[in-house]
């Protein structure tokens, strides 16, 4: 199906892929009923820096770690970039810093949406110190989400939550370095039930455009309702240069965080040809995950996950655009669809253990983490502290 130099091209694509992993992933984590705590759980965000950069060894592959504020503050003046050097020292660099202004008790009724001003100078306040603290850890991307909307009819005024929505975006907007950006994420309904405040893509592109360059959109692959078309989604923004990155998670239901391709790894490979066709394997966009693992051990979870966008990018980058275009071009139905699933249906293991053979590791990512004796010895030296989880 693909001549050697298309593969020589598509295992250099591969090497240069970078996928994000959440500090906030290492954790405990759980459902809305408990949370399952796991031995060796990182106690700080240098022990998560330390499984990180374990994921990132046995795969090549995820060499940033985003961060969560407050559950990654660090104390003490230079605190972040001290950080940033520990994570230099283990062959990382920061990712993203992720916005918490969902937790308070004050955000009840929303915070830089909120009737009551000064919560909305509360949320604000802590926006800013995030962008403060992306200039401590060199940090590009700043993450929004906003839990921010209402429950019932009534309880308050969409169009004036929109406004106070643009006034909030336009003065971290003003805050950005000249290499910072804003990445708007969204989501179709949690906390809030009637009424999000940025429930779509739509929503967040429209803010963005007004905002300016440094504004891009962040498509979580959980947050659409059932059977929403996320390619088209991804192909649009990329179009219009408004892609700045993923929350990669799958979803059976409503916002799981389950590994990403475990539930749909066709919907995966859909998007990430999308990605390929739009010009999208940038460090323009990030590749981030945004999971929870509840019932799984972490650090192999997290492996997997990285393996599974890098086996759908690559069955990706195998589609033969000159047949498909021709076939498009015919009109010819079955034979365009034939293209992409004759990729799809690649076996794209050998390749991918070629390319980290390449790189000088183990072809079998998780094989080499078993056989590392990593698990065993964090369980053995991480005893005592208070483990790291979703909300500390």
């Amino acid at each position: 199906m693909t001549s050697r130099a298309d593969v020589s091209t598509v295992k250099a694509a591969l090497r240069a892929q970078a996928i994000e992993t959440p500090s906030w992933a290492y954790g405990n984590s759980g459902t809305r009923f408990k949370v399952f705590a796991q031995r060796g759980v990182p106690r700080t965000p240098q022990e998560k820096l330390d499984d990180a950069a374990r994921v990132h060894e046995h795969t090549g592959a995820a060499p940033t770690v985003a961060l969560h504020i407050p559950w990654d503050r660090v104390d003490g003046s230079g605190g972040y970039a001290e950080l940033a050097k520990y994570a230099e020292e283990r062959g990382l660099r920061l990712g993203a810093i992720n916005s918490n202004v969902f937790q308070d008790d004050d955000y009840k009724l929303g915070s830089v949406c909120h009737p009551d001003a000064a919560v909305r100078s509360k949320a604000l306040d802590h926006l800013l110190e995030c962008v403060d603290i992306m200039d401590a850890t060199g940090s590009r991307d700043l993450k929004l989400w906003f839990s921010d909307g209402t429950n019932y009819p009534g309880q308050d005024d969409i169009r004036a939550r929109q406004d106070r929505l643009a006034q909030a975006l336009s003065a971290v907007y003003e805050r950005l370095g000249d290499h910072q950006r804003m990445l708007l994420e969204y989501k179709l309904f949690e906390p809030a039930f009637y009424t999000m405040d940025v429930p779509d893509w739509g929503t967040a592109y429209a803010h963005c455009l007004k905002l300016g360059e440094k504004a891009q959109v962040v498509v979580d692959t959980g947050h659409h309702a059932p059977g929403t078309n996320i390619e088209f989604i991804v192909a649009l923004l990329l179009r219009e240069g408004r892609l700045g990155g993923f929350d990669f998670n799958s979803r059976f239901y409503a916002d799981d965080d389950l590994m990403v391709g475990a539930a749909d790894p066709f919907q995966l490979f859909r998007i990430m040809y999308e990605v390929v066709r739009g010009g999208g394997l940038t460090s323009d966009v990030a590749f981030m995950l945004d999971q929870c693992h509840n019932i799984e051990a972490k650090i192999p979870a997290i492996i997997r996950s990285v393996m599974n966008v890098q086996e759908a990018t690559a069955k990706a980058l195998l589609v033969d655009g000159g047949a498909l275009a021709e076939a498009q071009a015919s009109g010819d139905v079955l034979a365009a669809n034939a293209v992409l699933m004759d990729a799809y249906n690649t076996d794209v293991r050998p390749l991918l253990a070629e390319v980290r053979e390449d790189l000088g590791i183990d072809p079998d990512p998780m094989a080499a983490y078993h056989r590392s004796g990593w698990a065993q010895k964090i369980i053995d030296e991480r005893v005592g502290g208070a483990q790291a989880g979703w909300g500390a």
